[in-house]
């Protein structure tokens, strides 16, 4: 087959997908924006992508729609010339989330076309209005969240099917559009991601802590509300307090992934920290910023406690990964984590508001590593069962991929 991978920042969601589906002789090529740099052994064709900013005034509630359709149009016309020089692929498989694939059937009607259907806004039952803290539920605020959702289910209504990550994040989306998604996790190499009593990570100021050592994990793309970095940073007096030899290590970027941004000159690490330095012995807190994956193996493979959190919104990567390394996990008792943890099976859950919770089962877990090493290998066996890239993920992804080959029968 001729497969299109269409995605703002290639190869993204389909860093293993690409790559096996050209080693299986297929013809593969990609179409990003021209500002991605991320190498790929994949032929790339970038667009460039200028629109004029929205006119919030003029747009109202249709201004998220405006930006992401400006894409769309840039990616078609990109994709028009495509197939003037007699390009026409079999299946375009494209990430719906900033509009790239609204007209890709338009220019290519004869292709099939997949889109990620990572997650669909709504105004209640999910990230909004979850925490009262920053969001308090209004009427308005379900209105324009609706009003997020215009470009992703015209996305999906399009195309010929949608694929997500997880059930819960299927299940964002209305049931007349969840019936044609297929879930199928990424995947997590496992042969990378597992425990190593060998480990060692070397810290900021030069300590090496190895696996057994009594470490605390914190990871995230960017310390932010959205991912509970609040409610962690409450809960560290306490733990540490407790855990006078306890070292803590957390990465993450200053920036905003999701949700608002901190306010003017600010971040929200430092909002964070600020509260609760004067209570922390601030030589065993280390920050890490954004670190190369290997260090990001490291740290959890000698984590003997890693925090996850997050509002009811897409899941990270991280979570699986730290289950494959064999971490013990207290996560946030939110939908998305209770997909994967099984409370008291393969890790632990604690409401993501409970400052006094977390602070007292952290401490209780890095106090007594002895107790919970059932959990910590129930962990890892839950991502080599059902998650493991090789095994089971990626030979799903490649079947569903190839059912909408010309010729056989659709999506089987």
């Amino acid at each position: 087959m001729k497969i299109l991978f269409v995605h703002q920042n290639f190869p993204g969601q389909f860093l293993h997908l690409a790559p096996e589906m050209q080693r299986r002789g297929h013809d593969c090529l990609a179409l990003t924006d021209a500002v991605n740099n991320r190498s790929s052994d994949i032929p790339v064709v970038k667009y460039r992508h200028s629109a004029s900013p929205s006119d919030p005034q003029a747009c109202r509630l249709g201004r998220n729609y405006t930006q992401m359709s400006d894409r769309g149009v840039t990616v078609a016309r990109a994709a028009m010339q495509l197939r003037e020089k007699g390009y026409i692929p079999d299946v375009i498989f494209g990430h719906s989330g900033w509009g790239e694939t609204l007209f890709l059937k338009e220019v290519w009607p004869e292709a099939k076309l997949l889109v990620y259907a990572e997650f669909y806004y709504k105004g209640r039952g999910a990230d909004v209005g979850f925490d009262p803290e920053f969001d308090r539920p209004n009427f308005d605020q379900v209105m324009i969240a609706q009003g997020r959702t215009a470009h992703l289910g015209q996305a999906l209504l399009h195309a010929d099917a949608g694929l997500s990550p997880t059930r819960w994040q299927a299940s964002t989306y209305p049931p007349i559009l969840r019936e044609r998604i297929k879930v199928i996790f990424d995947g997590v190499d496992t042969e990378v991601m597992q425990p190593d009593p060998a480990a060692t990570l070397t810290l900021p100021n030069g300590r090496v802590v190895k696996a057994g050592d009594e470490v605390l994990t914190f990871v995230n793309r960017n310390l932010e509300p959205y991912r509970g970095y609040h409610t962690f940073m409450r809960a560290l007096p306490a733990i540490m307090a407790e855990r006078p030899e306890a070292q803590v290590v957390i990465v993450g970027g200053d920036e905003v992934s999701y949700g608002r941004p901190a306010p003017e000159g600010q971040s929200w690490k430092n909002i964070y920290l600020d509260q609760v330095k004067d209570r922390l012995d601030m030589s065993r807190v280390h920050f890490m910023g954004k670190v190369p994956y290997p260090t990001f193996v490291s740290m959890m493979q000698v984590s003997r406690v890693h925090a996850y959190l997050t509002y009811p919104f897409v899941l990270s990567w991280s979570l699986l990964e730290a289950m494959s390394a064999g971490c013990m996990i207290v996560g946030s008792r939110t939908a998305p984590v209770a997909e994967l943890i099984d409370d008291g099976v393969n890790g632990r859950l604690v409401d993501f508001f409970d400052v006094e919770g977390w602070s007292k089962m952290v401490t209780r877990a890095l106090a007594r590593p002895e107790r919970f090493m059932d959990l910590r290998r129930a962990a890892r066996e839950t991502i080599v069962k059902g998650y493991d890239l090789r095994t089971v993920c990626l030979p799903q992804m490649v079947d569903w991929v190839e059912s909408f080959a010309p010729g056989r029968t659709v999506g089987a």
